[in-house]
């Protein structure tokens, strides 16, 4: 080989070598994992997509949203500490749901945060906005501004609960909020928990909250963070990062339809990759 044809070789070396060296285990996988989510994206730690269907497609996202209320919150470094009490104004007025959280329940902003990530309780999301500096309104505008931030910039947010089909978002963007929430150690404890006792009334007994994502029970899965969310518009929807055999992964699935369609298709994805690894 010549001079001229060594450097062509080197050239080439240089080129391709970080890209092969950031190239993920999961990378190329052969087939397909056969999804019924209407939108889904996996992800390596690094960033490489491992899987991709209608990533850009702006669709609701419901409880999803309750990750940038608790981001927003966090960020203000207001006092978890504070005793928040739920008034009729936190009840859920777009959809009529009901809430074990009567108005003049009172629990401090950590627990409200945690049943809102755990549980979806939505009006201790809600309380959670009405309660920020400049109340409900304000609290919208800073969710909307740190999307912004994040480079979200297909996503908007309409209210700190998920309740409002307004809430939209697309795989894409949920993938840079799970990086952004992989920040916040209470927000992956808060999600991750599989049950909670809290105490809201004087009188009365405790309450017990469960997790709405069944998979942390499932010995198969180790989740790090996650987040479920329903209504209508939106369909089932499901994030999370999770070690697949040693790997870090960020899944994100849209609108499937069927209660457990998120849970199913998370199993057939870890299904798809390590058979394919």
């Amino acid at each position: 080989m010549g001079v001229s044809g060594m450097i062509r070789l080197l050239l080439l070396l240089l080129i391709a070598g970080p890209a092969l060296a950031d190239e993920g285990r999961f990378t190329a996988l052969a087939g397909n994992p056969g999804l019924h989510s209407a939108s889904a994206l996996v992800l390596d730690s690094a960033g490489n997509q491992i899987y991709g269907k209608d990533v850009d497609t702006v669709r609701p996202i419901a409880s999803i949203t309750k990750l940038m209320t608790a981001i927003v919150v966090l960020d203000a470094g207001l006092d978890l500490n504070e005793q928040i009490t739920i008034d009729e104004s936190d009840k859920d007025r777009i959809r009529m749901t009901g809430s074990r959280l009567r108005v003049g329940a009172t629990l401090t902003r950590r627990d409200l945060l945690l049943l809102a990530l755990m549980s979806s309780e939505n009006r201790a999301a809600a309380a959670l906005g009405r309660t920020y500096p400049g109340g409900t309104e304000n609290f919208v505008a800073r969710m909307n501004a740190r999307a912004e931030s994040l480079e979200m910039h297909s996503s908007r947010f309409a209210d700190a609960a998920g309740l409002s089909a307004h809430n939209v978002s697309t795989a894409n963007d949920l993938a840079k909020l799970l990086h952004a929430a992989h920040d916040y150690p209470l927000i992956a404890e808060s999600t991750t928990t599989i049950d909670r006792e809290v105490h809201p009334y004087s009188r009365g007994g405790p309450l017990t909250y469960i997790n709405t994502n069944r998979l942390l029970k499932n010995e198969n899965w180790h989740i790090a963070l996650s987040k479920t969310g329903y209504i209508n518009e939106a369909g089932r929807c499901l994030v999370m990062q999770a070690n697949i055999d040693g790997e870090e992964i960020s899944i994100v699935l849209l609108n499937s339809f069927g209660k457990l369609t998120p849970f199913g298709d998370s199993n057939r994805l870890r299904k798809w990759m390590l058979a394919n690894s």
